[in-house]
Order: structure tokens, then C-alpha cells, then sequence
């Protein structure tokens, strides 16, 4: 191990959704800024080895790293704070846990030992806790973990975190988010919830160093002295964290409470001078004072649980502060559009942005958007399954093709304009088999795209089985759709474009992975503006 790493554990109570993830990507945001190398973790304590095979109304997002991880869409969270790319490493699930034990023990590396949740469980656990910070890479690692202390799930994990207290001494500090309702009917914020939090991570091991109390009122400075005196932190350990505007607003409301010299304090770091936070001040001014407004329609067949599309509202986030501009998302359900109405759900808005997403369901209602947004000159995002949805539209409605279709929604098709990748026709397993993580693709010069990236060649996360179809990409071009971006290794398209339409854009990756609060997503902006430009027209 390395001794120069420093580990912070974030672990929550009395509720689940509190926002340890927003916590632990701001307190890394401050250290960052004070110049520190900082990475942070995810330990999920549900049995699936990724949540890539999880529903979104299950889990929300499934983010997607660099190097093809399937992961919590906290991940996400994380490298839009830090402009820091995360990995495999950095989220790690039961699942995967009890399957490496499980294979050792079957390869028989225990040699013969009964294998038990303490040690070997545990051992795995803080192995893994600790590979970041051995890699020499980081000085400071931050771990999360999933779901609230009294958990069964969290159990292994919270005694991972006890043990490596007592390994690691002075390089640890333990922070546990809690929540001080308000009960209307008194008047009064309430201790007792956190109390009880505190003593039941108590129970299994851990004191907590610093608490962090999500509450929609101010804590008074008698809560904060009520609260450290019965949880045995010091009064400067108790943070407060209210209800903010935007999530990027939290750093800066932890740095008024200076608890990034408490964290540093504790674990024996240096606090000179203050963190250099310039650049995200000037973002979070653009954000909370645009000067004008857009209307975008995100249409998807999940929006019930706005967090499937984390990502992509972030994305629209950082490209309307990129461009002084709000942008109000109008969450549309794919399921309800029809050809009869599509035209009323859709009027007025300034953009339409295509969503990605599996399966049939409102997929014909997808095609409808993708139909009025090019008739209309609306500007137009469409991401995986959207950008399907555009070749699809355009092979029925412009190539004369009403039978087109993707091989996944009708796999009878006659024209199979978006087929079935040739080497996942083989694949019966749907966890981690997907086209995963970052891949190359090579800009067609003269292409709008080329001309916002700036560049010839970019890398871009991909999250699919079924590709575009080349067998109909010379009719399709001739027709006025072309090829803006071509894999290099396969010669699948990943862009397509209408050099006759205002902004239309369709992409088989997920641009809106990489976009981050210092480098919005070059595609994003565009569309951004594109809608503000087509608002004014």
C-alpha cells in the first residue's frame, strides 16, 4: 500500500438519495482545487455484477466508462466534478466481489479452507478499497458506499471500513451523510433520526469523524453542539448540506463551512492558502444568471425516472451555461406519440433531442419526433437508438422504404436499415457483451461534426449491439443523408448528417458521458445553440 494515500469513506443513514455521491464529488472538488490528486469510488452492495443489466427504472442511468465499464450513473457525477475519466476500478458491486472469492475458492487457492464473509469476503473488499490508491496515481481516494448503515447488504462493506480504520490510522477519515427532518407541525428540526444513524454505524465499529446533515432549514449552532456531543464529533465536524439550486452549487456551500480544512486536518494534510475554484465559479455565474432561455424536448421512453437520462440533462446543463442560456427540458414519452398528435406535443420547442433506449416500446413514437423535427427544421441531437431512429425515419419517409426498420423492433424486417452486429449474432449472455467504451471514429471532412470538434479523429463511448446498416448507406447518402463519422476498424458509421436541414445530428455513441463542467460536449454546445439561433428565427 501506498503510505503517502489518504482514504475517505462516505457512508449514509436513515434515508437512501441523500446525495453521498454529490457530497463525496464536491468535497473531491475542493481538494482538487487545493491542488491535490483525488479519484473517487463506488461500492454498490447488490448481487448483478454491473447494473447493465438492470432496468433504468431500477437504477436510473447505466454509465459507461472509457474502458467499457457498465456502471452507477454516481460515476458520472464524479467525472463531471473532477474532468477526471474514471474506470473499472472505481465502481465495484457484490456481485463482483463474491464472484472473484468465488472463483479462487474454486480454483483452490484457500487451499481447503473453509471459505467465510470474514476474512475472505472482507479481504477482497479492502483489496479493492485499496487499488487506487496503491497505483501511486492519487493521493487522496474516496470511497462511497451504496445504500444506508443497518442495510444487510452494507454489512461487509461497513466492517471493511471498521477494519481499514484501524490499518490505515491517520490516513482515514469516516464521514457519514445523515438527514434533520422538519416537522411542520412542531416547528422543529429533529436530532433523533441521525442519533440513531450514528450509533448504529457505531454498533458495527465506526465512529464517525465528520458528519454531513442534508436538511431544508439551517441547522442552528445549539443543533450542531446537540448533534456533536451525541455523536462524539467535534462542533466543526457538523456540516450542514440544505437544499440547493443546482448540485453545482455544493461545492461552494461546503467550502463556506470550510470542510475541506476539516477533512485535510484530520488526516494530517496541509491547509494553506484557499482552493483556486475561478473557473467553477465562472461556470455556476453563466448557470445561475443566463441571459436566455431554450426549450428542448427530450424524448424517451423512460422519462417517468428522469434520472435514466442523467447524463444527457447535465450535458444540456453544462451546454446552456457554455452558451449563457437556461435550457428547460420538456420530457416527452416516446410511448405517446402518434403521427396525429406528434406535431402538437412537439410545437414549440426550440430542439428535439432523441434519446437512447432499448427495445420496441415507443419506438414508433421516436420516429415520429425524429419526422417532425427534420419536416420542421427543428434542430436535432438523436443519441444510439435516436441516431437509429433518424436513418430509420429517413429510410421510410425520404428513400421510399416504409417497410425500414431495425432488426431489434422488427426482426422480419425486409430492409434492415439498423442490423444486428455480425459478431453479437453469436452472443446469448446480456451482461457486459454489449460494444462497450470508448472507440475511434474518423470525421468526414466538410462535415458539420468535423467542424465542432475541431478535429479528424475523436474517441467516443459507445453502449450497443445493432449498428447501421452499409448496405443502404450509398442510397441513403445519395438520397441526403451522409456518413459524417466512420469507425476506422470496422467501417460502421457512427454519425450520420443532412447538410440540407438547419442542425441535424444523429450519433451511435454517447456524447453525453464525456461532457463535464470544465469541457462542456462540443456536440451539446452546438445543439445548444442551434435551438437558441432556431428560437429567434
Amino acid at each position: 500500500m501506498a503510505s503517502s494515500t489518504k482514504y475517505i469513506f462516505v457512508t449514509g443513514g436513515v434515508t437512501s438519495s441523500l446525495g453521498k455521491g454529490i457530497v463525496a464529488s464536491s468535497l473531491a472538488n475542493l481538494l482538487q482545487a487545493r491542488g491535490f490528486s483525488v479519484t473517487i469510488q463506488k461500492f454498490d452492495p447488490y448481487i448483478n455484477i454491473d447494473p447493465g443489466t438492470l432496468n433504468p427504472y431500477e437504477h436510473g442511468e447505466c454509465y459507461v466508462t472509457d474502458d467499457g465499464a457498465e456502471t452507477d450513473l454516481d460515476l458520472g457525477h464524479y467525472e463531471r466534478f473532477l474532468n477526471r475519466p474514471t474506470s473499472q476500478a472505481n465502481n465495484v458491486t457484490t456481485g463482483r466481489i463474491y464472484q472473484h472469492v468465488i472463483d479462487k475458492e474454486r480454483r483452490g487457492d484457500y487451499l481447503g479452507k473453509t471459505v467465510q464473509v470474514i476474512p475472505h469476503i472482507t479481504d477482497e473488499i479492502k483489496r479493492r478499497m485499496q487499488m487506487l490508491g496503491q497505483s501511486g496515481e492519487y493521493e487522496i481516494v474516496i470511497t462511497e458506499i451504496g445504500g444506508t448503515v443497518g442495510d444487510i447488504e452494507a454489512l461487509p462493506y461497513i466492517e471493511s471500513v471498521r477494519q481499514l480504520r484501524w490499518e490505515l490510522g491517520r490516513n482515514c477519515v469516516s464521514i457519514h451523510l445523515t438527514l434533520v427532518p422538519f416537522l411542520k407541525a412542531t416547528g422543529e428540526l429533529k436530532t433523533k433520526p441521525t442519533q440513531h444513524s450514528v450509533k448504529m454505524l457505531q454498533e458495527s465499529g465506526v465512529q464517525p469523524d465528520i458528519l454531513v446533515c442534508r436538511s431544508e432549514h439551517s441547522l442552528s449552532d445549539e443543533i450542531k453542539r446537540k448533534l456533536a456531543l451525541f455523536c462524539n464529533v467535534t462542533p466543526d465536524s457538523v456540516i450542514e448540506s440544505l437544499d440547493a439550486k443546482t448540485i453545482y452549487e455544493v461545492p461552494q456551500l461546503l467550502l463556506a463551512q470550510n470542510m475541506d480544512e476539516v477533512v485535510l486536518n484530520k488526516l494530517g494534510l496541509p491547509t494553506t492558502g484557499s482552493p483556486d475554484m475561478g473557473r467553477w465559479s465562472d461556470f455556476l455565474n453563466r448557470l445561475v444568471n443566463p441571459t436566455s432561455t431554450v426549450e428542448i424536448g427530450l424524448i424517451g421512453k423512460y422519462v417517468e425516472l428522469k434520472d435514466s437520462y442523467k447524463s444527457i440533462s447535465e450535458a444540456l446543463i453544462h451546454a446552456g451555461a457554455e452558451n449563457h442560456s437556461k435550457v428547460e427540458i420538456r420530457w416527452i414519452h416516446s410511448e405517446d406519440l402518434t403521427p396525429s398528435n406528434a406535431s402538437k406535443a412537439l410545437a414549440g420547442l426550440h430542439g428535439v433531442l432523441v434519446a437512447p433506449g432499448f427495445g420496441s416500446r415507443g419506438f414508433e413514437g421516436k420516429i415520429e419526433a425524429v419526422r417532425i423535427a427534420r419536416e420542421d427544421g427543428i434542430p436535432f441531437l438523436g443519441i444510439c437508438f435516436g441516431m437509429q431512429a433518424s436513418v430509420i425515419e429517413y429510410a421510410r419517409h425520404v428513400l421510399h422504404l416504409p417497410e425500414a426498420n431495425s432488426s431489434e423492433v422488427d426482426p422480419t424486417t425486409k430492409h434492415p436499415v439498423i442490423d444486428l452486429m455480425e459478431e453479437q449474432k453469436k452472443v446469448t449472455e446480456k451482461g457486459g457483451t454489449m460494444r462497450l467504451g470508448a472507440c475511434d471514429c474518423n470525421l468526414t471532412e466538410g462535415s458539420l461534426s468535423r467542424g465542432l470538434y475541431g478535429r479528424s479523429s475523436i474517441a467516443e463511448r459507445h453502449r450497443h449491439r445493432f449498428e447501421f446498416n452499409n448496405a443502404y448507406l450509398a442510397d441513403l447518402e445519395a438520397a441526403g443523408m451522409i456518413a459524417a463519422g466512420i469507425n476506422p476498424e470496422t467501417g460502421l458509421v457512427e454519425i450520420v448528417e443532412i447538410p440540407s436541414h438547419p442542425w441535424f445530428v444523429g450519433v451511435q455513441f454517447h456524447p453525453e458521458y464525456k461532457s463535464t463542467v470544465a469541457n462542456p460536449h462540443p456536440l451539446f454546445v452546438a445543439f445548444v445553440a442551434a435551438a437558441m439561433t432556431h428560437k429567434t428565427h
